[in-house]
């Protein structure tokens, strides 16, 4: 396989862990509203925060670093209309991933605390949970729009 090839495979399996780790986790963090076991809501919370750690940092890592690789590889211009847009959303997600970050683990550490000490879920837990849900609605449509601006490289 040649280093074009290689790369490119990389640079779209991170990006498919990237978008399909992102939807996994929303689902499961989400469903964990609906129920009212604070085991079960811990559960799910911490394997989110795990998921995050093993499969979505990794990946957003080596997107940018792939990235970079293919644009030198194919020679596009660096300063591409598409490109731009691209680096523009990419880090804005990352103004949006990283509080999400923090919130899980915020998250994670009431639901434990709750369930060593056999009390409720404090307000501040549904308000995290809150804000957590509303982060993600920004990062997911910029994602798409990436995945969009990656197969057209239209001119904006």
């Amino acid at each position: 396989m040649n280093t074009y090839l290689f790369v490119k495979t990389l640079h779209v399996i991170s990006s498919t862990i990237l978008f399909g780790t992102g939807m996994g986790i929303a689902f499961f963090m989400f469903r964990s509203k609906f129920t009212n076991n604070l085991h079960e809501k811990y559960y799910a919370i911490r394997n989110t925060v795990l998921a995050d750690f093993l499969f979505t940092t990794p990946a957003v890592i080596v997107q940018p670093l792939t990235g970079i690789w293919l644009i030198w590889l194919l020679g596009y211009p660096w300063n591409a209309n598409w490109l731009i847009m691209s680096y523009f959303l990419y880090g804005l997600i990352g103004c949006f991933w990283l509080p999400v970050v923090g919130i899980q683990i915020k998250l994670r550490n009431i639901l434990a605390s709750c369930i060593e000490t056999h009390s409720d879920l404090p307000s501040q837990y549904y308000k995290l949970f809150k804000i957590w849900f509303f982060l993600g609605f920004p990062a997911f449509f910029m994602l798409i729009c990436i995945f969009y601006l990656m197969i057209a490289k239209v001119s904006i």
